[in-house]
């Protein structure tokens, strides 16, 4: 099991920006498909961002594509979603999930199910 923290939410104005961290505890961050999602009021979760383990490879949501920008770095066991040209309707709890299931360094995790550990979470709040 992995400890997961995030920070760097906040209230922004329509068009910034913001940059989430999430900080993981373990010494085998590295080998864990990372991902971002996100859940308004009255809404599913739904998936943001993905990244693999090796760090080569990511995805994204079509709604985020362009905007947002997933990263990591594996040496201080961080991972990253800088967030530009922010909207009302990205407003929501952000969290980031961890695989830690052993998978190949290239796969991108997309679905809920297949994260197995969540941090609490981070509010954005995108006024306009």
């Amino acid at each position: 099991q992995v400890h997961l923290l995030e920070s760097g939410g906040g209230l922004v104005q329509a068009g910034g920006s913001l940059r989430l961290t999430c900080a993981a505890s373990g010494r085998t961050f590295s080998s864990y498909a990372m991902g971002w999602f996100r859940q308004a009021p009255g809404k599913e979760r739904e998936f943001v961002a993905g990244i693999s383990s090796s760090n080569i490879k990511t995805d994204y949501a079509d709604s985020m594509n362009g905007r947002f920008t997933i990263s990591r770095d594996n040496g201080n066991n961080l991972l990253y979603l800088q967030m530009n040209s922010l909207k009302p309707e990205d407003t929501a709890v952000y969290y980031c999930a961890a695989r830690t299931s052993p998978g190949s360094r290239w796969y991108v995790p997309i679905r809920r199910s297949e994260f197995s550990s969540w941090g609490q979470g981070t509010q954005v709040t995108v006024s306009s």
